[in-house]
């Protein structure tokens, strides 16, 4: 389907915007959970609908909301996912080890959240810095030890941030790219703060695996952009950052982590990774429009499928409860209509969200121990990419004979 509109424009290159990759219809901000208080209050909804650009093939949203109105007091922590946790400190361990860090060095994460990574780099005796633009989540951070700074990425606060803590050796950033609406000024950003001979890794997840996978859920306000190989390359050679390595991870349902260096530093060669992902992109047309049209109809279907298990369960007098309230089930829940009539309530192992209800569909957020309480038939996964972790923390509900759903890319009943 071809959308033609001259009010929109690519946030990369700026070309008009004329391709329709997937319309989710009105959804709130995933987010913004609502308190007991604010349920009789209106909510806003904004357009969730993703546009492909036919000359740079940057999958993308539009801004409807400042990202500080966004990210400023954020309920996201990462430390409440072990396996997240554990993701993290292998990063660690790999990166000291392969760019031969040390207590001469200097690290600095983009988006670093609660500490949940940096706090590995400190154990160890490497200096650290967090630039966060969330001050609820950077207070966790510096509690534990790690040093941040509460700001946005950007040109500006990039060369703030290098004349007072200098330049990084290694500058990171996880699951951060696709949550910025300006990438020019972001990635012009990073070149500044990068150290002559340094290395930037960024983790995201990858455009390949949420076509293949339906992961349609993925896509909300948060997130502006989502992210090929062939895109981010040459978003970050625009910029005169060379993708040099790639790793395909399994996190977030298929993710990328990338390594970026400056392009005038040649020790470092573009290596095979790179160009065998490059290839596989290009021969599954991710730079033609044919690869982006009809997943729409796939997510249809995937709604469909789902809402009719649920129906189903209900309609046999079998009781449902969620497991989880990230941002992709808010996705779900809102584009697929899913509210108390089918999901009872739903858990959150992160105190912020307990007590609130979700976006949107205004479903209560209990604490875990809710569901050993209401011995529910089923537990729908939202968080589906942690669905191994859940399973094994919520394994007592085989003593009622519950059963666990995940619902992307098709329901699965375990």
């Amino acid at each position: 389907m071809t959308t033609r509109s001259s009010a929109l424009e690519c946030r990369f290159c700026r070309a008009p915007l004329r391709t329709s990759f997937v319309d989710l219809g009105m959804s709130p901000l995933c987010q913004t959970h609502i308190a007991p208080d604010q349920l009789a209050d209106m909510e806003p909804f904004f357009p969730l609908h993703a546009y492909v650009c036919d000359d740079c093939h940057l999958v993308q949203l539009q801004e409807f909301v400042a990202p500080d109105s966004i990210f400023s007091e954020y309920a996201y922590f990462s430390s409440y996912s072990s396996s997240w946790v554990e993701h993290a400190r292998r990063y660690a361990v790999m990166a000291a080890d392969r760019f031969q860090l040390g207590a001469h060095s200097r690290v600095m994460e983009i988006a670093s959240n609660d500490g949940y990574l940096l706090q590995h780099f400190v154990a160890a005796g490497i200096p650290v810095l967090g630039i966060e633009p969330a001050a609820n989540v950077a207070k966790v951070a510096v509690e534990r030890g790690v040093p941040t700074t509460v700001r946005f990425m950007g040109r500006d606060s990039a060369a703030d941030i290098a004349r007072e803590h200098g330049q990084a050796d290694l500058l990171l950033g996880n699951n951060v790219l696709a949550h910025v609406p300006d990438l020019n000024d972001f990635v012009s950003g990073m070149k500044h703060l990068l150290a002559p001979g340094g290395t930037i890794t960024m983790e995201f997840p990858h455009l390949l695996r949420l076509i293949e996978g339906v992961q349609f859920d993925t896509i909300y306000h948060e997130h502006f952009s989502y992210l090929s190989l062939v895109t981010v390359e040459r978003v970050f050679a625009h910029h005169g950052l060379t993708l040099f390595d790639v790793e395909e991870l399994p996190t977030h349902g298929g993710s990328l982590r990338i390594y970026a260096r400056h392009a005038e530093d040649t020790v470092r060669p573009v290596g095979e990774q790179v160009h065998a992902l490059r290839e596989r992109e290009i021969a599954d047309g991710f730079l033609g429009s044919e690869r982006y049209q009809g997943f729409g109809d796939r997510v249809r279907e995937t709604k469909r499928k789902l809402l009719a298990f649920l129906i189903d369960a209900k309609s046999r007098g079998k009781t449902v409860v969620g497991y989880g309230a990230p941002g992709k089930g808010n996705t779900l829940l809102n584009y697929c209509g899913i509210r108390t009539d089918f999901l009872d309530f739903t858990v959150d192992a992160n105190p912020y969200k307990q007590g609130k209800f979700t976006p949107g569909t205004r479903i209560p957020i209990l604490a875990p121990e809710a569901i050993r309480e209401a011995k529910p038939d089923y537990v729908l996964i939202l968080p589906w990419n942690l669905k191994d972790e859940i399973a094994r923390q919520a394994d007592y509900i085989r003593e009622w004979g519950g059963q666990f759903v995940v619902p992307i890319p098709e329901v699965t009943v375990f």
